[in-house]
């Protein structure tokens, strides 16, 4: 049913075009920045394993968690990310074995993560508090609020746009936590003295922002969404 309608199909085309617009900026940004080497030469291995020796991260850590940051290879492309359940940062082969701006940004920005967890910050406390919930709400949201569409049942309606809060809410923390963890990597790389030429600068800066580009345009597909099932809902009052 929703395809036939044009507020539908306008949200549709908007949202595509804002996620189809990131993704292409990321792709731009990281495409260029992986073939340019940082001043100092480093993989994103080692960029890592400097930022753990360079600043307070890798102490702080030690005490507060009792264990280290370890680093492991995972598969994909741009699928690096801090698992604070292992305090293991994942990072794919581009990333890992290619001395470039993009790889040093990539690991600051993930180490930036682990340091919000050591430091117990209140956003991703409040983010990580949702995740489970986050897991299973679309599910439960998209199927009430279909049968509430289809049987024309006004509470199943409201309580599927309720669970689907939740993945809008989480969308939304999200994005002030990607956008500290961002702050905190460059400020790493600056205290461990790796980030010392303007391209180094220019180029970490210019990834980092493409990557919360997607988080940005995931935020505004879902408040989109959102307020597309209240409209659907209030037409049925």
């Amino acid at each position: 049913m929703f395809f036939f309608d044009p507020l539908y199909l306008l949200i549709f085309v908007v949202t595509l075009v804002i996620s189809l617009a990131a993704q292409m900026y990321i792709k731009s940004a990281y495409g260029k920045w992986s073939k340019v080497a940082n001043s100092h030469n480093l993989t994103g291995l080692q960029v890592g394993q400097e930022l753990l020796r360079g600043t307070d991260l890798g102490a702080t850590y030690q005490i507060s968690k009792g264990t280290g940051v370890q680093f492991q290879g995972v598969a994909g492309n741009l699928t690096d990310h801090y698992d604070p359940r292992t305090h293991t940062v994942g990072l794919s082969q581009g990333v890992a074995t290619q001395p470039s701006v993009a790889s040093m940004a990539i690991v600051a920005h993930e180490l930036g993560h682990a340091q919000q967890y050591a430091a117990k910050s209140p956003l991703i406390a409040a983010r990580s508090f949702l995740l489970p919930a986050v897991r299973v709400s679309p599910m439960i949201s998209y199927g009430l609020l279909m049968i509430g569409f289809i049987l024309n049942m006004t509470g199943a309606i409201y309580l599927g746009i309720l669970f689907f809060g939740i993945t809008v809410l989480f969308s939304v923390l999200t994005l002030p936590v990607e956008f500290d963890a961002s702050r905190r990597g460059l400020k790493l790389l600056a205290d461990a003295g790796l980030m010392t030429s303007t391209e180094d600068q220019r180029g970490a800066r210019t990834v980092l922002r493409a990557a919360a580009a997607t988080y940005v345009a995931a935020t505004i597909t879902a408040i989109l969404q959102l307020l597309y099932y209240l409209a659907l809902a209030n037409r049925r009052r």
